[in-house]
């Protein structure tokens, strides 16, 4: 059988172990005809899993999985072949279901008592464990005398609502599935519709990935993680980290890879310390998983800007003055960044974004609740990533350091302001790193975190009338360590390639004023504004434009009494 879909859909949709509609018909997906892309760096995705899935590894529902990274498991990373698609199975494969008398069948094109077909439609419902990962056909029970069984649905989705009786006597033979005890012996199956959400969610990373291996090798040369970290803090004032002077970490690697002894280094170290054109890297120093992922997130920006990246001042210096942009570029577009509390809005006109899919969870979208399943390699002792990846655009937006260490006090952190942006950038760190107490409802990070989750979503609903791209066209990347995140076109929608320059090169300033003026209010309050402030209503995204799965969001945090933007 063959069926078409999108590639993007398959990346959400068809995946190993996952139950599809294809034709009227239950299917699970076996796996995807696929050919491996080599051009993955493989030290990000490794480092980017670890850090989505390390709730798992600390409630210890992961199965060894990230230990196994951090041993250096092999990742494959594969996408999809599209001339040859993905592999998929009949399952529910022994409840076919008669559509005329209900009657259920063990085979699916058989004739029915009631003298029909019964076709290809089989039973859509399936049970699931959340504690092992495992999905098992329901077994429903036939009537001793008749050997008949017929489904009744009562209207509704309830599995325990469900009527199976004899089509012949009408004995009723069970409702609902039973209590089924799992394999694993930890519990019991819980049944539900296939395609329900906690059935089966799968579970992501987006990382910032050039197609080009030498565009990598740029960023190592440049002197790494570190660099990224000082550049950042710096401002990113140069266009790219490419551009960045030589800095001590990057001599000591070009000089340990020519085989020279750890002294000589040392001592061409020191002889090259006062040397102007050597800009050593940021001394600040955090705690190692602080350290690590601020560290990171600046590596995002980095390759994020290698290729392309237009400022503001780059539409101010290509515009004469007197001509139709002048004043607006100069003039609006600058006191609409201010009133909107942003350090910068850039367009990434290349914009390489890979999306992998690691593994998946059954029974909620809560990170580390449940079992995490990651998907094998089969034959080795590795782990497959399926993936797709993209060149498209996107904006990336910056809240000013200044305005967010004010809000910060608003809230009840003591945050100090810098004497420079770098220095108010470096407190803001420290700050995340010092309040990380477990006995506190909500952390710096969580706050922060949840400011700029708003604002990305608020900024979304917004671009997307102004640039006529659908609002699930579009997706978030959040770099909340150094107060940013990504609006970028994603493949799965209806994206217009464009659409977001447009917006950029002529109504900004349009869209700034409508992020801080428009109405803020929900149609659900006062519900939505009880219940945390953030619902479809306001400020809830499509999944997966939002990989966060609408978490950690309020529009108090940007219009509250103490609100960013208030």
């Amino acid at each position: 059988m063959a069926d078409f879909r999108s590639v993007s859909q398959i990346l959400f949709g068809f995946l190993p172990e996952q139950t599809v509609d294809l034709r009227g018909q239950v299917w699970k997906v076996k796996d995807w005809v696929y050919f491996t892309r080599n051009d993955i760096d493989d030290a990000s995705i490794r480092r980017a899993i670890i850090r989505q899935a390390s709730a798992w590894e600390v409630s210890g529902n992961d199965g060894g999985f990230i230990a196994n990274l951090r041993k250096n498991y092999p990742i494959k990373v594969v996408t999809l072949d599209e001339d040859n698609g993905v592999q998929v199975e009949s399952f529910p494969s022994r409840t076919w279901v008669c559509r005329s008398c209900f009657r259920i069948h063990k085979q699916p094109q058989a004739p029915c008592p009631c003298g029909t077909s019964i076709g290809t439609s089989n039973l859509y419902f399936v049970g699931f464990h959340n504690l092992c990962g495992a999905i098992r056909e329901p077994y429903i029970p036939s009537c001793e005398e008749h050997k008949q069984v017929r489904v009744r649905f009562p209207g509704t989705a309830t599995a325990s609502e469900i009527i199976f009786d004899c089509p012949v006597c009408n004995i009723v033979l069970r409702k609902g599935f039973g209590n089924v005890e799992c394999e694993c012996k930890q519990g019991y199956l819980k049944f539900l519709p296939h395609r329900a959400a906690s059935v089966y969610t799968p579970h992501n990373v987006v990382i910032v990935n050039p197609p080009d291996k030498e565009k990598i090798k740029v960023l190592s040369e440049a002197g790494g993680p570190p660099r990224a970290l000082s550049w950042v803090l710096n401002g990113m004032i140069e266009e790219n980290i490419d551009q960045v002077k030589s800095s001590s970490e990057s001599l000591r690697r070009t000089l340990q890879s020519q085989g020279l002894p750890e002294e000589i280094i040392d001592k061409m170290l020191e002889a090259a310390g006062n040397d102007s054109s050597v800009m050593p890297v940021s001394n600040l120093t955090l705690n190692k998983e602080h350290q690590e992922e601020a560290e990171a997130q600046a590596v995002i920006l980095a390759l994020a800007t290698l290729e392309s990246r237009i400022q503001i001042k780059n539409l101010i210096d290509s515009t004469a003055l007197g001509s139709q942009y002048a004043d607006i570029y100069r003039k609006a577009y600058v006191a609409s960044l201010e009133k909107a509390k942003l350090k910068s809005v850039e367009l990434i006109d290349k914009f390489p974004i890979l999306t992998a899919q690691f593994g998946y969870t059954r029974g909620g979208h809560k990170p580390g609740e449940d079992k995490l399943t990651p998907f094998k390699t089969k034959g080795s002792k590795g782990y497959t990533v399926y993936s797709d990846l993209a060149q498209t655009e996107a904006l990336y937006i910056q809240l000013d350091p200044i305005e967010v260490i004010s809000w910060l006090k608003k809230i009840g952190y003591d945050v100090s302001v810098g004497v420079d942006e770098q220095s108010s950038r470096e407190n803001i760190l420290k700050a995340i790193a010092d309040n990380e107490s477990p006995t506190e409802d909500n952390t710096l990070l969580e706050n922060l975190h949840k400011l700029v989750h708003s604002y990305a979503h608020r900024f979304v609903r917004i671009a997307s009338v102004f640039s006529g791209i659908d609002r699930n066209g579009l997706s978030e990347l959040l770099v909340p360590y150094h107060l940013g995140f990504f609006i970028y076109g994603a493949a799965k929608g209806d994206f217009v390639l464009g659409g977001l320059q447009a917006v950029f090169e002529t109504e900004l300033h349009h869209l700034l004023d409508a992020v801080v003026f428009e109405d803020h209010r929900c149609a659900m309050d006062p519900a939505c504004s009880d219940s945390g402030g953030a619902c479809m209503g306001c400020l809830h995204l499509g999944e997966p434009s939002c990989r966060h799965f609408n978490m950690n969001l309020s529009r108090s945090a940007l219009f509250g009494r103490s609100g960013y933007l208030r």
